[in-house]
C-alpha cells in the first residue's frame, strides 16, 4: 500500500510540474564427485535452516548491521521519512551554495526546487542483485572470514563478521559466502590481507537475476605462483562449486581473476570463466539485459524499473528527441527510453559493459542506439564539439559517488543544444554537489564555462537502499 500510494502522489506531483496545468582441500581435482544428489541435498536443506535463523543476536552480527545497514532496527516508513528529511537537507545546502554564487534559489519556501515524496522501494529485504565480500580476520580471530567489515583501517579495529542476518543481501549471497568460506579454509593457501605480507584468497562477489541465476567472481592474488600452479587452484574451486559441497549454491557462473591490485577491470586483468554461462539476464521493462562480470547495472532491479519510469517523464522525451546517456552502464536506461526517442547515445568507460549494451539493442531489436566506450570527459567534449543535429537533445548522467569529472560538465554547459539534464546520485551531498554547483553557476571563461547556466526544477529521492542511510536522488535542470 504504501508503494502504491507514494507511486501515486509522485506521478501526480510529476504531471504538475511537468505540465502545468575442517581437513585440508585435497592438492589434486575429484575429492568431491562422488557426492549423491541426495546428499546435496540434504546439505542444501542444512544451508537453508541456518539461513532463517533469526535477525542478530551478537553483538558482533548487530554491529555489522548497524554498520552496513543503519535504519533496519526502524519501521520502512520511518525509515522513508529520515531519508526525506536527509534529501531535503541536501537541497536546503545546494540552495545556501547557489545564494552564494549570487543566484536567487529559493523558489519552493527555502529550496531551490520542489522535493517531490521519496519513492519506496518495491523490495524491502534481500533486494541486493549484487554484493561484494572481502576476507579478513573475523570476531574469533581467524584470518579465513568472509563477510563484512566493521572498523576502520585508520582506527586499526577492522574485523570482517560474516553477513548471516544483514536483510539487504539476499539469501542466495549468503549461501555462495558461507561456501567460499569452507573453501579457504579447508585449503593450505592463505588468505591475502595485506598484499605485501603474502596471501592468496581474496574478496568474493555474487551476483544473481530475477531468474534464479547466480554468478560468482573470486578475486585471487597469484604472489609468485606459476601456472602449473595457479591452474591447480582454479581446478579445485571448480570442483568444489560443481560437484563438492559448493555445488549446493547451482552457480550458473563461476569466474576468477588473477589481481595484484586493490580493484582492476577485465582489461587489467580479464575474468577467466571456470564454469557455466559467461553472462547473467535480467528482465526490465519488458527488455532483456546481458550483464558480463564488471558491468555497472542498478543493484535494486526492481527499483530501477520504478526510477527509469519516472526518468522518461522528466526528460520529457518526445519522438524528435536525441537521449544522450553518460556513464550508460549495460544501456539500461537508454534502451528503456529509446522507442520514445529518436536517437539514443551512450557511453560507458566499461568496454564489456559496452559490448553487452551493443547485445542488448539488438537483442531486443532496437536499432536507432549507438554505444561508446571510453572516458567521458574523452569522448563527450569531442562528440558536443562538433554537435549540429537540429533536434531537441536531453541529457541523462548517471556517474558513480566520484561524480562527473569537470570536462563532461563543461562540455554539456557549452552545448546549446542540452536544454534539459537528468542528474542521477546514489550520493547528492558528496562531489555531486560540485557537479550541481558547475551546471547552475554564471558563465565563466577563466573556467571555459561558457554556456547559459542550468537552474534545478525538480528533485525526486528513490529508495534504493532500504535499511541503509542512502538512496538515489534524481535533480531535473533545466535552462
Amino acid at each position: 500500500m504504501a508503494l502504491s500510494r507514494a507511486s501515486r502522489l509522485t506521478r501526480r506531483c510529476l504531471r504538475q510540474l511537468l505540465n502545468p496545468q575442517p581437513a585440508s582441500l585435497s592438492s589434486q581435482p575429484g575429492r568431491y564427485c562422488s557426492l549423491t544428489v541426495g546428499q546435496r541435498a540434504a546439505k542444501g536443506r542444512k544451508k537453508k535452516d541456518r539461513e532463517h535463523r533469526s535477525l542478530p543476536t551478537s553483538s558482533w552480527e548487530e554491529r555489522l548491521a548497524d554498520a552496513v545497514t543503519p535504519l533496519w532496527r526502524l519501521p520502512y516508513e520511518e525509515q522513508l521519512q529520515v531519508k526525506y528529511e536527509s534529501q531535503r537537507k541536501v537541497l536546503q545546502t545546494l540552495t545556501s551554495r547557489l545564494e552564494e554564487l549570487g543566484i536567487e534559489a529559493q523558489k519552493s519556501g527555502e529550496l531551490c526546487c520542489p522535493l517531490l515524496p521519496m519513492v519506496p522501494s518495491p523490495i524491502i529485504n534481500g533486494y541486493r542483485n549484487k554484493s561484494t565480500f572481502s576476507v579478513n580476520q573475523g570476531p574469533d580471530g581467524n584470518p579465513k572470514t568472509v563477510g563484512l567489515y566493521v572498523g576502520t583501517g585508520r582506527a586499526r579495529n577492522i574485523v570482517c563478521v560474516r553477513a548471516d542476518h544483514t536483510k539487504n543481501i539476499p539469501l542466495k549471497h549468503k549461501q555462495v559466502a558461507q561456501c567460499y568460506e569452507e573453501f579457504i579454509r579447508r585449503s593450505p593457501l592463505d588468505s591475502c590481507i595485506l598484499f605485501h605480507e603474502g596471501g592468496h584468497w581474496r574478496e568474493l562477489v555474487v551476483r544473481t537475476s530475477s531468474h534464479g541465476h547466480a554468478m560468482a567472481i573470486v578475486t585471487f592474488h597469484p604472489q609468485e605462483l606459476g601456472q602449473e600452479a595457479l591452474a591447480t587452484q582454479k581446478a579445485l574451486l571448480k570442483e568444489f562449486f560443481t560437484c563438492g559441497p559448493g555445488a549446493v549454491c547451482a552457480l550458473t557462473s563461476l569466474y576468477f581473476q588473477e589481481s595484484t591490485m586493490t580493484r582492476c577491470s577485465h582489461e587489467q586483468s580479464p575474468f577467466q570463466l571456470l564454469y557455466g554461462e559467461p553472462h547473467l539476464f535480467e528482465d526490465i521493462l519488458g527488455l532483456r539485459f546481458r550483464i558480463s562480470p564488471d558491468a555497472f547495472f542498478q543493484v535494486n532491479t526492481s527499483g530501477a524499473e520504478v526510477l527509469f519510469q519516472t526518468v522518461r517523464e522528466l526528460s520529457q522525451a518526445a519522438g524528435d528527441t536525441v537521449l544522450l546517456d553518460v556513464c550508460c552502464g549495460t544501456g539500461t536506461i537508454g534502451l528503456s527510453l529509446a522507442r520514445h526517442v529518436s536517437k539514443v547515445i551512450g557511453i560507458e568507460i566499461v568496454e564489456k559493459a559496452i559490448e553487452d549494451a551493443r547485445w542488448n539493442a539488438a537483442f531486443n531489436g532496437i536499432a536507432n542506439c549507438e554505444f561508446h566506450s571510453g572516458k567521458a570527459e574523452a569522448v563527450l567534449p569531442e562528440l558536443l564539439s562538433s554537435w549540429e543535429d537540429a533536434r531537441p537533445l536531453v541529457a541523462v548522467v548517471n556517474p558513480s559517488r566520484a561524480a562527473l569529472h569537470y570536462r563532461v560538465v563543461r562540455a554539456i554547459r557549452n552545448c546549446r543544444a542540452i536544454r534539459r539534464l537528468l542528474y542521477i546520485s546514489c550520493k547528492p551531498e558528496g562531489e555531486a554537489m560540485r557537479n550541481f554547483l558547475e551546471l547552475c553557476c554564471p558563465p565563466d571563461p577563466g573556467k571555459k564555462l561558457l554556456g547559459q547556466p542550468f537552474a534545478p526544477v525538480s528533485a525526486v529521492p528513490f529508495d534504493m537502499f532500504p535499511h541503509t542511510a542512502h538512496c538515489e536522488l534524481v535533480l531535473l535542470f533545466a535552462r
